[in-house]
């Protein structure tokens, strides 16, 4: 598991555009450990709960609902530190893909990315990332900083992406458009982004075999380093939010963590959890964005989060998350 945190450069891209925007520094660190460190200490990498709070003051002082689309498209190559040096090295973008899968941990440790060609259309499926922010803003900030950096690899200033969005269309749509193009659909089950798999080809001006394997090499370390002893929970929770719609019984998922069964619940046991409360957790947030993302029939939603009937389910999720699927689906 890696370390919650992220690139430095994001949060100070970040800082000076809302202080472009005339707003006071002091107020956007508010409640950061910047706040008292100050920029000159800031480091390689900044911990998620930094940038957390950093993005919702920066949403607060700005009032500017798009903002995770406007930082986005500021992340450029450079940006993503090694690993952006690293993409630059590449024989051709199917390389950088390659790269990209390996170690975009680096760059977002929350998130889970899987990667598919289907027909003559690459497809980046994604899940996971923070509760602590918008989800609004978590896809915007990726959509946006794919888009700037496949433009920046491939010399294609007029790039636009096939966009899939896991939330419904937002007030500010029309900035959707205007910053990724027409072909941009919302309310889908998943968040992805589709380009053409031709593009896969396409020779990179910069390609160095030799760079490449030295940036590879540092990569590989930086991922090393950032590795740490997540609690048995937390690894529990991310997995469990990988296998959507599969929720392994309790000895299935310690045997993928690498535990006996015993083991696993006396570690659980340790940290005051328990599997059961874990994969309630997980079907819950599950269930929550089948509802207010899409338009299915309460009996599919409850089949797809491991139910026979939709009655058993409603009762399951009122006790979840003390509210009734009517009343998420209708935003009461």
């Amino acid at each position: 598991m890696v370390k919650a945190s992220i690139p430095a450069q994001y949060a100070l891209i970040l800082i000076a555009m809302v202080e472009g925007q005339g707003c006071d520094r002091q107020e956007l660190l508010a409640g950061t450990s910047l706040d008292a460190a100050g920029l000159a200490g800031i480091g390689a990498r900044v911990s998620d709960r930094d940038f957390n709070i950093l993005v919702n003051n920066a949403l607060r002082l700005t009032g500017d609902p798009a903002l995770g689309l406007h930082l986005g498209l500021r992340l450029n190559l450079s940006a993503h530190a090694v690993l952006g040096q690293a993409f630059m090295t590449c024989r051709d973008l199917r390389q950088v893909m390659e790269l990209f899968l390996k170690y975009y941990h680096l760059l977002a440790p929350a998130l889970h990315i899987e990667f598919e060609i289907v027909d003559d259309t690459c497809i980046l499926s994604t899940t996971g990332g923070t509760a602590d922010t918008p989800l609004e803003f978590s896809y915007e900030l990726m959509y946006g900083a794919m888009l700037n950096t496949l433009r920046g690899l491939l010399n294609k200033q007029d790039l636009s992406l096939h966009i899939e969005a896991p939330y419904p269309e937002p007030a500010h749509a029309a900035e959707y458009y205007r910053v990724l193009g027409r072909d941009v659909q919302f309310a889908c089950v998943q968040g992805r982004i589709g380009f053409p798999s031709s593009l896969l080809d396409t020779p990179l001006p910069s390609s160095n075999p030799a760079l490449r394997t030295l940036y590879e090499n540092e990569c590989a370390r930086l991922l090393a380093d950032l590795e740490e002893e997540d609690s048995v929970a937390e690894r529990t929770l991310q997995l469990l939010r990988k296998l959507e719609g599969q929720y392994p019984q309790m000895p299935q998922l310690a045997k993928m963590l690498n535990f006996s069964p015993r083991t696993y619940r006396r570690r659980l046991d340790a940290e005051q959890q328990s599997y059961q409360a874990l994969l309630d957790k997980v079907r819950a947030e599950h269930a929550t964005r089948y509802l207010q993302n899409t338009r299915l029939p309460l009996s599919s939603i409850a089949y797809l989060i491991g139910f026979n009937d939709a009655s058993n389910f409603r009762r399951a999720y009122a006790k979840w998350t003390g509210r009734s699927p009517r009343d998420v689906r209708s935003g009461r």
